[in-house]
């Protein structure tokens, strides 16, 4: 059976909305009834906790058994060879080591929340054997000569890996000429067909779209509405929308937060059904450019804050989970945030596992340069607050008790006491 995208959702679909919903209403009504400006809402179910597929990673060499040391809830697959032209090297041999090496390791963790990228183009099946691209397989960003091609690939994997991949993301950044040189139009169609041989072979599985990289306008402005247009007139055969959030070199989590602004508005105006949900498929910040904009390094503790305000934020902005790109077990020359064991970004992740993933968010208030977010978890009341740039000053509201930093520096903060919020979130407990 083939399932109409607009019927089936993921099953965290309805959180992603309720999110989105609050985020909407805590910044058209500027507040609520709290001593600070911070506005709640009523306690959510239980089934509305915040997930741990919130947190997403990419793991380097996952496939040969590295693991992070970090908590996260969703695994991406990328850059662990597991791509089209490099599983299928020449037509019907399948090369299928790294991809089962992958699937074992995330078992033998626990993990079942995989999300596997089905591009890119074997030299064999290239329509334009193009170079330098990335795989560097002479076309590997190309579409294929013959559609065939793709739905025996797509149909040998959903038929070998039904029941352990839980989501297939169509193509990596596939607004930008080195990931792919096709039209929208081909690529809604290669999305079309994946969707329908998936979902014939494997009903549960979520087909989540070709993602776009959103830090490079023209190519944005180029290849998503197009994409978006030609998904449309094929009725919307995703259950799942993609973006990659890498701001410039030089920006932060508020222009991160823009990018995704922009992405918004390009989807109201495709008409894209208002329950579709969104999903960060890969995300860091300092990488270099565009153009001659040099790498910027985040290090120290802002390193982990910028973590904490990324996940955060996706809760204020309606995105369902980010994978964060790319957990290795030593730093990695292409990031501005660099994740490995020890790293500051270790500490942020462990934050964001301790102050948010299994709480109930209710909203948070953006009150000039200060940013307020409420959670209870565990009975436990608590606001996450930082200064979007710079410093902020902050009155620490009634029933505060204590305030951490997210790498668990903690102090006694009565109520009314004066502080300066930076770039980098606190966590003040609250008396019940």
């Amino acid at each position: 059976m083939v399932w109409n995208s607009r019927q089936k959702r993921t099953k965290s679909a309805a959180f992603s909305a309720v999110a989105l919903t609050a985020a909407l209403l805590l910044t058209a009504c500027g507040g609520g009834d709290s001593d600070d400006g911070g506005a709640t809402a009523a306690p959510t179910a239980e089934a509305d906790l915040v997930p741990a597929s919130l947190v997403g990673l990419q793991i380097e060499g996952v496939e040969v058994e590295a693991w992070s040391s970090a908590p996260f809830g969703a695994l991406r697959l990328w850059d662990n060879g597991t791509a089209w032209s490099q599983i299928e090297p020449s037509k019907g041999d399948f090369q299928w080591k790294n991809l089962d090496g992958a699937l074992a390791n995330a078992k033998s963790k626990g993990m079942d929340d995989i999300l596997m990228v089905l591009g890119t183009t074997p030299t064999w099946a290239a329509s334009k054997k193009t170079t330098p691209v990335y795989p560097p397989y002479p076309g590997a960003n190309s579409a294929p000569a013959n559609m065939a091609d793709w739905d025996n690939w797509v149909r040998a994997v959903v038929t070998r890996y039904k029941g352990q991949i839980s989501s297939y993301e169509i193509w990596n950044e596939a607004n930008l000429k080195q990931f792919f040189n096709g039209t929208p139009a081909q690529m809604a169609e290669m999305t079309k067909r994946a969707y329908d041989i998936i979902k014939a072979g494997d009903p549960e599985a979520t087909i989540v779209s070709a993602s776009p990289a959103l830090r490079l306008q023209s190519a944005f402005d180029r290849f998503f509405s197009a994409y978006l247009t030609e998904l449309a007139k094929l009725d919307w055969p995703i259950d799942v929308l993609a973006l990659h959030t890498y701001p410039k070199a030089d920006g932060d989590p508020v222009a991160r937060g823009k990018l995704i602004a922009m992405a918004k508005e390009a989807v109201t105006a495709a008409g894209a059904p208002a329950d579709l949900p969104v999903w960060d498929t890969e995300l860091n910040y300092g990488l270099a450019g565009p153009g001659v904009l040099p790498k910027q390094r985040i290090t120290g503790l802002k390193a982990a804050g910028w973590v904490v305000r990324t996940y955060i934020d996706n809760l204020r902005y309606g995105i369902e989970r980010s994978y964060w790109y790319i957990w290795t077990q030593k730093p990695y020359a292409l990031l501005g945030i660099q994740a490995y064991p020890g790293s500051p970004a270790e500490q942020g992740f462990f934050a964001v596992d301790n102050w948010v993933i299994g709480s109930s968010f209710e909203g948070c208030t953006e009150d000039g340069n200060t940013v307020t977010c409420n959670f209870t978890r565990a009975g436990q009341k608590s606001i996450v607050a930082w200064a979007n740039t710079g410093t902020a000053p902050f009155t620490a509201p009634e029933g505060s008790t204590l305030v951490c930093d997210p790498a668990a520096k903690c102090s006694q903060v009565p109520a009314g006491s004066a502080l300066t919020l930076t770039e980098v979130p606190v966590r003040i407990y609250l008396q019940a």
